[in-house]
């Protein structure tokens, strides 16, 4: 296994990365929320790329994994700009961001800062607002009430120990939506989407699919596939996406 490389950025935050050379486009795996790189997806893929040649980028965003910070501490637009500063001193040429969850919402973002470089885009169980759909719109009144008094709130999770959202996540996720606004992606979009997963719900992905502006545009869902979506059968409809764009 290759050593960890690390990547400081602008922010003064210092990113963990693996980093696989081949031919283009370059495939970014982006991954969800307090997750790692070296999650079961983004060690299949790499895998798969290296078996292709491929280009690949896996990398932890601040507060993730083997990177600077606290999770507690970030935010959308901090992830986003880790994002960002990965892809621009990490990979040259065109890109194929694979999110996973939050990532999701992350490769949707990265569509909008750099279009011109996105050569296709794969989702899979992408989570796009979920910091105003999911958390704000489902917190009772006194959650509200803890978020303004306390900065913070405790919510369980069926994949995951509990976990802290804080009111700047809130706040700065509200300055990142992209379902209120025009959301172009003029490239070939997968998306994937399991029927048995709790964190995000089928209507999420139906609501993507409406809302972008995109030619070509594909969702599959897999029935009693989980939020993981990390199966044998699951992981192979994943390299299927990122071929699929590759060769549209």
């Amino acid at each position: 296994m290759a050593e960890t490389a690390f990547l400081d950025t602008a922010e003064g935050r210092r990113i963990a990365y693996h980093k696989t050379e081949g031919t283009g486009p370059t495939v970014v795996f982006l991954g969800g929320l307090k997750s790692d790189m070296e999650g079961t997806k983004a060690i299949h893929l790499e895998a798969w790329a290296k078996a292709r040649g491929q280009a690949f980028l896996r990398f932890d965003y601040s507060g993730h994994g083997e990177s600077s910070g606290q999770f507690e501490e970030g935010c959308i637009g901090d992830w986003h700009e880790d994002t960002l500063a990965a892809v621009g001193a990490l990979t040259t040429g065109q890109i194929v961001p694979v999110g996973s969850s939050m990532g999701g919402w992350q490769a949707l973002l990265l569509a909008r800062a750099l279009p011109e470089r996105i050569a296709g885009l794969v989702t899979i169980a992408a989570a796009p607002d979920f910091t105003e759909d999911g958390y704000w719109a489902n917190f009772s009144d006194e959650q509200k009430a803890d978020l303004e008094r306390l900065g913070r709130v405790e919510l369980p999770s069926d994949y995951m120990e509990p976990y802290i959202v804080t009111k700047r996540m809130v706040e700065n996720g509200r300055e990142n939506l992209v379902l209120r606004s025009e959301l172009a992606l003029p490239f070939p979009v997968r998306c994937l989407q399991g029927t048995a997963d709790t964190a995000v719900s089928t209507e999420t992905a139906l609501r993507l699919m409406d809302h972008a502006t995109c030619d070509d545009m594909r969702l599959t869902l897999v029935k009693d596939a989980d939020h993981r979506f990390s199966d044998p059968t699951c992981l192979a409809l994943i390299e299927q996406a990122v071929e699929d764009v590759l060769d549209a």
